[in-house]
């Protein structure tokens, strides 16, 4: 096994811009496998953490997921920038838990107690700091507190959808399936629902 250890050392971090992520150029000092040293340069941008949850209701065999509008997806030419994604979020100031309960009482109006943690993953770890935190949970009608629908102040306008496990192979290899943190989720589903 190679040892990757001091392989990367971090000569200089630079802002090139803050707002609602950040973005930053960093100089390091790279070893490669072969002992050369080169100085490498990479732009990474820092919008925090995220979590995204698997809501699942064993006794009707249904999963919960929401319809959203996403920029990047209108701009990449997906007709109408509207995607199925399961609940998700960003951490903030939270706990990966915190969070993720948070965001599924905002988005599909249910309030659930426990989460099941899964698994993490890095979202675009070329580019990008976010790291998702995978959780699943079970829901029933009885969770049901409001409608949902996101925060109206951070612009959310989130349509809820259910899918009976029936339906979770042809969701999953569907031209509507474009979300990362979904596919993964759905494939959880598949091989564990």
């Amino acid at each position: 096994m190679n040892n990757h250890h001091n392989r990367a050392k971090l000569l200089e971090e630079t802002v090139l811009y803050r707002g609602w992520s950040t973005l930053k150029k960093y100089l390091i000092s790279y070893t490669r496998h072969n002992g050369n040293v080169e100085n490498h340069v990479r732009e990474i941008y820092d919008s925090g953490d995220g979590a995204a949850v698997l809501m699942y209701n064993p006794d009707e065999r249904k999963i919960l997921l929401i319809r959203q509008f996403r920029l990047p997806v209108l701009l990449h030419g997906h007709p109408d920038g509207f995607i199925i994604e399961c609940c998700a979020g960003m951490l903030d100031e939270l706990n990966p838990e915190q969070a993720i309960l948070k965001e599924i009482k905002e988005e599909t109006g249910y309030t659930v107690k426990v989460v099941t943690k899964i698994f993490e993953a890095y979202a675009t770890p070329g580019a990008h700091m976010e790291k998702i935190h995978f959780y699943t949970v079970k829901y029933d009608t009885s969770m049901k507190m409001n409608n949902g629908g996101g925060v109206f102040s951070e612009q959310e306008d989130i349509e809820l959808l259910e899918y009976s496990y029936d339906e979770l192979a042809g969701l999953l290899y569907s031209s509507e399936m474009v979300d990362a943190k979904t596919i993964i989720l759905l494939q959880w589903a598949i091989a564990n629902l």
